[in-house]
């Protein structure tokens, strides 16, 4: 899937549905990293085809080959690589994200839709919240194998317990190997039996009761920072999060990443999307990984199943 017009292969394309600050964000980093040719879609005029005028005249500086439109019509999104779905209304202060269940059910059928009949062989990222439901109803709607159709969620709370750690520990985040299971909520589960510096147990450098208090802190995350911008939510790291799905995709790196993938019996729990770590190639999902749990652990995750179980009963018909 080479992004270069090589012996007259087309090159790759990624279309980013949602314009707002994570499209936009998302469309800077893969001019960065020349991921392939950018679309932006967005149901507002203008919006999508002011950002890609802005966007296009960055690439000259960033020495990029990668080409960039905005468009307010789905047959744009024609033949897409990857589909990275970031529609729908963002959280404000006081808002869980449950909140936006009903009123970003109806944008994903519409973005589901869209995508159904103009990028039926792409690979579908969804960011959208709330997520476990959002991701399992863009698979509904699209009918796409499941393997195809994946919730971002477990990298970005992920790289937030390893920030949170790497903060109180004194060290760069790279140092710090963690990842997060479940739903993309307050019941999240930071899995802490598998969390080293440099595989190191991460117990040996901060005491339990401070641990579980900055494992809290990750659950709330996303709501911290709704609190402090006040008329929004994040959109720097759940569009780094986002890329480095596609990136793994796009490349087939096979790179292990915490995910929101449907499970068919792996951890104990059948028929929904959640967080759990996962192998991206070219493939799409090609494989769950089963992570050694605590008894506590265990419990604490089907909690989180449990809540997302209730999310996607709520979903509309």
């Amino acid at each position: 899937m080479s992004d270069k017009c090589n012996s007259g292969q087309r090159r790759r394309k990624i279309a980013l549905i949602g314009g707002g600050n994570i499209g936009g964000t998302l469309a800077y980093l893969s001019i960065v990293r020349e991921l392939g040719d950018v679309v932006i879609f967005d149901v507002v005029e203008g919006l999508p085809q002011g950002k890609a005028l802005d966007l296009s005249h960055a690439a000259p500086v960033l020495n990029s080959s990668v080409t960039i439109t905005g468009t307010n019509d789905y047959k744009d999104l024609a033949d897409a690589d990857v589909c990275i779905v970031t529609a729908g209304l963002a959280r404000k202060p006081g808002m869980s994200r449950d909140d936006l269940l009903s009123v970003n059910s109806k944008i994903m059928k519409s973005v589901a839709e869209g995508i159904r009949t103009y990028a039926p062989n792409s690979f579908v990222i969804v960011v959208s919240n709330p997520l476990d439901a959002m991701v399992t109803l863009c698979q509904r709607e699209t009918g796409f194998p499941t393997e195809r159709v994946v919730g971002m969620a477990g990298v970005l709370d992920s790289a937030r317990y390893r920030a949170f750690l790497a903060e109180e520990i004194g060290v760069t985040p790279a140092s710090i190997n963690a990842f997060v299971l479940g739903g993309h909520g307050d019941d999240m589960v930071p899995v802490r039996s598998n969390t080293t510096v440099q595989g190191i147990p991460v117990s040996h450098f901060i005491q339990a009761e401070r641990l579980t208090q900055i494992e809290d802190r990750v659950r709330k995350a996303g709501g911290e920072v709704v609190a402090l911008l006040k008329t929004g939510s994040a959109f720097y790291s759940p569009a780094t999060a986002a890329i480095e799905m596609a990136e793994s995709y796009l490349k087939d790196q096979k790179k292990v990443l915490p995910c929101a993938a449907y499970l068919d019996g792996e951890y104990g729990i059948k028929g929904i999307y959640m967080g759990v770590p996962v192998i991206v190639g070219k493939g799409g999902v090609e494989k769950i990984i089963v992570a050694e749990l605590t008894a506590e652990e265990t419990a604490a995750l089907n909690v989180s199943a449990g809540k997302v179980r209730e999310l996607v009963d709520a979903l509309p018909a």
